[in-house]
């Protein structure tokens, strides 16, 4: 499929630009791979106009041209491409059971050092908010915050909605800076604007008053009326509540996948200030300034972590106070520097 047919809409544009210019920093003389859905073409054709617009060569697919939806695996024509480009773009929506598609394309992405733009369920209302932001700017508070990270040994967490967590950290864990400035050492989701490693330990209630994430994030939205409720014992889901039982079933059930899949695989620390509240979405929302939590995959490519799990669910809170190692660096949701 081709996009020549498909209208790019101004509004689209600052954000498209960021992503190639800016974040990406993709040079004329490189290659671009472009994977993206019918859902998302919109989106695909301002990014590919930015691309051609630079002289850059690139390739674009279209994933229902080449496997049903949702997604077995990530279909070989597209992994075969990806290993030949240098910068590479994911801008699709997300289906229950496709995680391990997106897998297989980030193991590709790492072993090749390919500085990708991770783009899933992103939405016209993202590329005008989070998309928009000033990324060195970002990159500047994010320095600052994982300067101070990563010695640390121990952060706490309060809330206005009922959290209360400690989270402890070991030298051999990795801190990693994903401000939307991408490197062939990290891919990082667009919009960026995080902080996150994986935790030795989290003890404690944490109240996920704004999404959660993988497909349920479409699904449920945002949490502000019925939060749910997650208590932590060594590292691990010790309880669960929430008044929405069809979401308290689906976000057990995602948990129990597999024997790591309720244990806590990511702390991360929001950094994208252009992110003013929830919308909904979890790729805009986990850059909310503030606090999210994720139960699942340790990304220990990257952290050194010494467990892995085949799923890989965020948590997302509202209005938070943070010290690290007593130290305030957040109060109501507000950076203190």
């Amino acid at each position: 499929m081709v996009l020549n047919d498909v209208a790019v809409s101004p509004e689209l544009v600052p954000g498209a630009h960021n992503a190639i210019h800016t974040c990406l920093r993709l040079r004329p003389e490189e290659r671009l791979t472009l994977i993206t859905d019918r859902e998302t073409l919109d989106i695909a054709a301002a990014l590919a106009r930015e691309v051609e617009e630079l002289g850059a060569e690139q390739s674009l697919f279209v994933l229902e041209d080449y496997a049903p939806r949702p997604l077995a695996g990530m279909p070989r024509p597209i992994l075969e491409d990806l290993a030949r480009s240098q910068v590479s773009i994911f801008a699709a929506q997300a289906l229950e059971g496709e995680l391990g598609s997106r897998i297989a394309m980030t193991a590709v992405i790492n072993r090749q050092g390919i500085r990708h733009g991770h783009m899933v369920n992103i939405s016209r209302q993202v590329m005008t908010e989070g998309m928009r932001a000033d990324f060195r700017e970002v990159d500047r508070l994010s320095s600052w915050l994982i300067a101070k990270a990563r010695p640390a040994r121990q952060i706490r967490v309060t809330s206005s909605g009922g959290t209360d967590v400690v989270a402890t950290f070991a030298p051999h864990l990795k801190w990693i800076k994903t401000s939307g400035i991408i490197t062939p050492e990290k891919w990082g989701n667009l919009p960026g604007g995080e902080i996150f490693t994986a935790p030795d330990n989290v003890e404690g209630r944490f109240v996920v008053d704004g999404v959660v994430g993988d497909y349920l994030c479409a699904k449920y939205g945002d949490l502000k009326e019925t939060p749910l409720t997650v208590d932590i014992r060594d590292n691990r889901i010790a309880g669960l509540a929430c008044d929405n039982p069809e979401l308290l079933a689906e976000f057990r059930r995602y948990t129990s996948t597999d024997d790591n899949s309720d244990r806590v695989g990511e702390f991360a620390i929001g950094t994208n200030v252009a992110v003013e509240d929830v919308c909904g979405n979890i790729l805009q929302d986990e850059k909310l300034p503030g606090v999210h939590i994720a139960f699942g995959h340790p990304y220990a490519e990257h952290t050194g972590q010494t467990w892995t799990s085949t799923t890989h669910i965020d948590c997302v809170g509202r209005n938070f106070d943070i010290w690290i190692d007593g130290e305030a660096v957040m109060e109501r949701g507000r950076f203190l520097c």
